[in-house]
């Protein structure tokens, strides 16, 4: 099959080798295109105001691997691949292995969702794939779950373009409970500016987030609640897979707007 695959943590990350090498080894045509250095917690930003410099990168990943690095952000090197690289449009559009987790409303933020998100804008299916632990380096784990993944995808394809949005325990093959369907959960932060000074004696500030343990979920407005929440799910060693798309909608909020005719008299 003929892939793109990008990331947020860069074009040296162990991540996106280990996924493009793995999947190259299985013979899939790879193309990688991605951030020339670590743009986590991008979001969906783009570059407009400046210009995006591309560069081939050799001797990096497995030989039959084409990669490109790119001083964009995660979505602009997925336009600039499906625009200005691939002369066809790629089966799926993979982005990761994040060094990280991506889990509940993390995913407003990722620029590793964000890069597959720009996929499915475009109508491909895309998966994000995190690895959820900044210290371990497990990635083969998710690699080979990908592999199997978008076998399954091929063999039974989706009817609309989707973005699967993966997260995979950070323990070995043998640990891992099984791969479950969840529904997007809540993770909260206890957020600080921390106040420094530099050597010229102006202040800046340096934004820490550290994850507040929550086992109370949010209720979906369409799924029963007990579906688990990735959240909820990544516990159990199970890997999450959460489907999303980029609709957001707020149908509860729009049913009860309506419903009481709020701007009915507003002009």
């Amino acid at each position: 099959m003929k892939l793109l695959i990008s990331n947020d943590d860069g074009i040296f990350a162990l991540g996106i080798r280990t996924l493009a090498n793995t999947l190259a080894e299985h013979g899939h045509q790879v193309t990688v295109v991605c951030p020339d250095r670590e743009r986590s917690a991008t979001g969906h930003g783009l570059t407009l105001h400046q210009p995006i410099r591309a560069n081939l990168v050799e001797s990096v990943f497995h030989p039959q691997v084409t990669a490109w690095s790119c001083s964009g952000t995660p979505a602009d090197c997925v336009k600039f691949a499906l625009s200005a690289v691939m002369d066809t449009p790629p089966d799926f559009v993979l982005s990761g292995i994040n060094h990280g987790a991506n889990l509940g409303t993390d995913v407003l933020y990722s620029g590793t969702v964000s890069a597959a998100m720009e996929g499915a804008i475009e109508g491909i299916t895309s998966i994000a794939l995190s690895l959820t632990s900044f210290s371990s380096q497990e990635f083969q784990t998710a690699a080979d779950f990908a592999v199997s993944l978008i076998t399954k995808l091929k063999q039974q394809p989706l009817t609309f373009a989707t973005l699967l949005n993966v997260n995979i325990p950070p323990v070995t093959k043998e640990a891992i409970a099984g791969a479950i369907l969840t529904r997007q959960g809540l993770r909260r932060y206890i957020e600080t500016f921390e106040k420094r000074v530099d050597p010229r004696g102006k202040s800046y500030y340096w934004l820490a987030g550290e994850v507040v343990e929550d086992l109370e979920q949010p209720e979906h407005i369409h799924l029963p609640s007990e579906i688990p929440t990735d959240v909820q799910a990544i516990k159990q060693n199970y890997i999450t897979i959460t489907p999303l798309h980029y609709n957001l909608t707020d149908i509860r909020g729009f049913e009860y707007l309506y419903q009481n005719h709020w701007f009915d008299s507003m002009i």
